[in-house]
């Protein structure tokens, strides 16, 4: 029994030891859901000492804190306990799920890993104050205010929210950056330009405090009921005053970065009311003013007009539709011209917005365009509206008449025309009809899909060849000399090509692209093209002398020609002379 006794403890000192002598390398968060504002704190502790440690890419964060490292080492009941742990302070970027990714380090010669650990970033919360917090002073000393036009407005009425940072003069503020902005969902929104805000002083909860206008912004709410207009929230570096003083007597500054955000704010808008409103209306909400205009009233027919229907006035111009015009038969009308002239401010939108119709008169008479008339809710009076335009007659002074007189003063018309049939009246009607199967063809398996499905395999043969071809003429050195040559030739006399037959103009340009040609061979400038140094410099580059003669000799031909009578057959004898001389010459040169 003895031995079966000490064999068990043996054993249980066996166990005990492993255990203990087991590696613990993990990742532990203060909270796994955040908001924007708060702080997150992060640690990664190990029971084992060891080297290399390297932390995780903090991307969507900011590390205001940190690395930190404390040691533990104790001994209870003879059994040692070691903890190492590095700490790190984190502020978030923006809202979102995100991961903080594993951390490695190595412990006895092998790396250990933690575990990815996954963070919720929401909207700001409200934090607790606690008086001991060092930023506490910061907190009461900074805030970031929006505030709302009008909180219960008509559904497409505009309302304002102005974005203000108070700062009491107790703190300084050095920098500030944006890490939420609100998304007006529901809204039609418009940010004002606010660049150029100076610091103004005003009060914050009966205290003087100084504000900056960071933000104004127009939203027209398109759902009625409740809607939410999400914060904006800050990163604000600044410096709060210790209770520590300098040898003058002065409070010393210290630095802190606090987020604060504008609080979340809840608007109730109110739909439209139903009683009194016009069956046209298109959602045209605030003042208006209406109008048709013709461009002119009297013309002659295929001549063009431009009709006008604009309105003008203060209220949601963008976000409604124009009524259309009806006009006569007689009347060709094209599809209208859109035109929005409007500006955005802390009043809303204000401007005119139009559509210029094109319309085109085609037979003589008079043609009424009868009143147009435009419905809009006026929050002033808190009810529907309709203006209408007066009615414009378009007076077509030429042109054929269509059938009975157009004039609605004329009783009798005396330049009726006859009904003139012909093969093309009823063109417009088909005779022949394009049968549809019923039964629906499946592209997979068709002739056109295996002929696709092949057509990859079939180009690589082909590839292959044209790849040999081109492999085999860039090795052909002498081919290719020969091909550059020709084509050099081609370039520059192609514009003596093209004066072939003029006689002056052809042996000037021809005279001009070989020298041209030497100018750009031999690196020489038009002063040294004399005979004697184009024959030295050619015997230079190893050109033979019969091709030079030629050369020499094409040239004087230029020269001579110009005062002696040449038919064209010479003119093409001298430009394939020329053209077979620049090649040889290209060719030989060395």
């Amino acid at each position: 029994m003895k031995f079966i006794k000490h064999i068990s403890i043996i054993l249980f000192v066996l166990t005990v030891s492993m255990a203990s002598a087991q590696v613990k390398f993990e990742a532990k968060v203060s909270k796994q859901n955040l908001g924007i504002n708060e702080r997150l704190r992060v640690d990664f502790e190990m029971n084992q000492d060891g080297d290399n440690f390297n932390p995780p890419d903090f991307s969507n964060f900011t590390v205001v804190g940190g690395p930190n490292q404390s040691v533990s080492n104790s001994w209870i009941n003879g059994v040692r306990s070691y903890k190492k742990t590095y700490s790190y302070f984190l502020a978030p970027k923006q809202r979102g799920n995100f991961t903080i990714s594993q951390a490695s380090i190595t412990i006895d010669g092998e790396t250990y890993k933690t575990t990815p650990i996954k963070i919720e970033v929401t909207a700001a919360v409200d934090i607790p104050k606690d008086p001991n917090d060092p930023t506490y002073l910061a907190s009461e000393n900074i805030h970031l205010v929006a505030e709302v036009s009008k909180t219960n407005p008509y559904l497409n009425e505009a309302i304002t929210v102005v974005y203000k940072l108070y700062v009491s003069p107790k703190i300084a503020v050095d920098n500030w950056n944006e890490i939420d902005s609100p998304r007006y969902n529901d809204f039609w929104s418009q940010n004002i330009n606010t660049q150029g805000q100076k610091v103004q002083n005003g009060t914050f909860n009966g205290e003087d405090y100084r504000f900056l206008v960071l933000r104004k912004t127009v939203l027209y709410p398109q759902k009625t009921g409740k809607l939410d207009i999400e914060p904006l929230s800050l990163d604000i570096a600044l410096r709060v005053p210790t209770n520590r003083r300098d040898i003058f007597g002065s409070l010393l500054m210290t630095r802190v970065n606090r987020t604060v955000s504008a609080g979340n704010n809840t608007i109730n808008v109110k739909p439209l009311p139903e009683a009194g409103k016009p069956i046209d209306f298109t959602g045209a909400v605030g003042d208006f003013n209406f109008d048709v205009i013709a461009s002119k009233t009297e013309l002659d027919a295929t001549e063009s007009l431009q009709l006008k229907v604009n309105v003008r006035g203060n209220g949601n111009l963008k976000l409604f539709k124009l009524p259309k015009v009806s006009l006569p038969s007689s009347l060709e009308v094209y599809e209208p011209e859109h035109d929005e002239n409007v500006n955005t401010n802390l009043s809303g939108m204000q401007g005119s917005i139009s559509d210029s119709y094109t319309v085109v008169p085609q037979f003589k008479g008079k043609y009424p365009i009868p009143s147009i008339s435009f419905s809009y809710f006026d929050l002033k009076t808190e009810s529907y509206k309709r203006l209408s335009s007066d009615e414009i007659v378009i007076n077509v002074l030429n042109g054929p008449t269509n059938g009975p007189s157009s004039d609605s003063n004329t009783a009798t018309n005396t330049n009726k025309q006859a009904v003139v049939f012909n093969n093309d009246q009823f063109a417009f009607i088909k005779t022949k009809t394009d049968f549809l199967s019923i039964k629906q063809e499946y592209f997979f398996k068709t002739n056109l899909f295996w002929s696709l499905l092949l057509l990859p395999f079939l180009a690589i043969p082909l590839a292959i060849v044209i790849r040999n071809k081109k492999a085999s003429r860039d090795a052909d050195v002498y081919g290719n000399r020969i091909r550059k040559a020709d084509k050099l030739a081609r370039k520059y006399l192609s514009n003596a090509k093209k004066s072939l037959g003029k006689k002056e103009a052809f042996y000037i340009a021809l005279e001009k692209a070989l020298h041209n040609y030497l100018k750009a061979k031999l690196h020489i400038e038009t002063s040294d093209l004399s005979k004697d140094r184009i024959n030295s410099l050619l015997k230079e580059k190893q050109v033979e002398d019969s091709v030079i003669k030629d050369f020499i000799n094409i040239l004087e031909n230029c020269e001579l020609a110009r005062y002696t009578p040449i038919d064209i057959v010479t003119m093409q004898e001298d430009y394939d002379k020329a053209a077979k001389t620049i090649s040889l010459i290209d060719k030989q040169a060395r």
